[in-house]
């Protein structure tokens, strides 16, 4: 039977109160997408707003001799029709896993969503694998299990580092800093050197995994892959 994969993605496309474009990571979707597409997943995009969830025009920039992220754009009906999130809600038992990409996006919506906080807690607590890449696990830093407690507390994570944020100039753009964050919740946060990769297995049965940054997306995909049994 294929696998069934829920990515979640931004729908929030500026930098704060500033004009500055953001929203998801390009190689954050395309790698583990085709990790998993690869082995015939059945893949399910969502967005809070649903509809098309932008797209990031720095990490296209970034990423141009990256022909996998540049192939990827030709998929662009992919992030163009996202399901609306509220529509998951329930829904956990339906998917195998739960992927969430990163872009400076997240820090401004998913961050503080309900509705997605609620979705992870119930794929968490169904027994499904819970993963996200580089600002990706701004969706986790406040999701609370039934029992109070964060998800996060106690748990290796590795995240988008301070390190990093500083390094690309974003620091004084964000609602607050992702590492710090996840700290004051009770995460153990692993790191690699800025830019390097860093994927962490953690969580009830190695169902909670997360990835640092941009080259930790394909070994995220890989990761998840494994959890699920492919």
């Amino acid at each position: 039977m294929p696998y069934n994969i829920l990515f979640v993605l931004t729908s929030h496309g500026k930098m704060g109160n500033t004009d500055k474009p953001t929203g998801w990571y390009l190689p954050e979707l395309a790698h583990p997408y085709n990790v998993l597409k690869g082995q015939n997943a059945n893949i399910t995009i969502a967005s809070p707003a649903g509809g098309k969830a932008p797209l990031d025009p720095a990490s296209v920039e970034m990423f141009k001799e990256d022909k996998e992220s540049q192939d990827f754009l030709k998929e662009e009906h992919l992030w163009s029709h996202t399901k609306k999130l509220s529509d998951f809600v329930g829904k956990a038992k339906e998917f195998d896993a739960i992927v969430i990409p990163g872009g400076h996006g997240p820090m401004f919506d998913l961050a503080t969503d309900t509705t997605s906080q609620q979705i992870i807690r119930e794929f968490y607590e169904s027994g499904k694998v819970v993963s996200a890449v580089c600002h990706g696990p701004a969706a986790l830093v406040n999701v609370k299990l039934s029992g109070g407690s964060y998800l996060v507390n106690g748990e290796p994570i590795s995240t988008f580092t301070n390190a990093e944020e500083d390094q690309v100039g974003l620091s004084q753009y964000m609602p607050f800093m992702l590492e710090t964050e996840l700290e004051k919740h009770g995460a153990k946060i692993e790191k690699a050197d800025p830019w390097q990769e860093k994927v962490i297995v953690a969580g009830k049965d190695g169902r909670l995994i997360t990835g640092q940054n941009p080259a930790s997306a394909a070994g995220l995909g890989k990761a998840v892959l494994k959890a699920i049994g492919g």
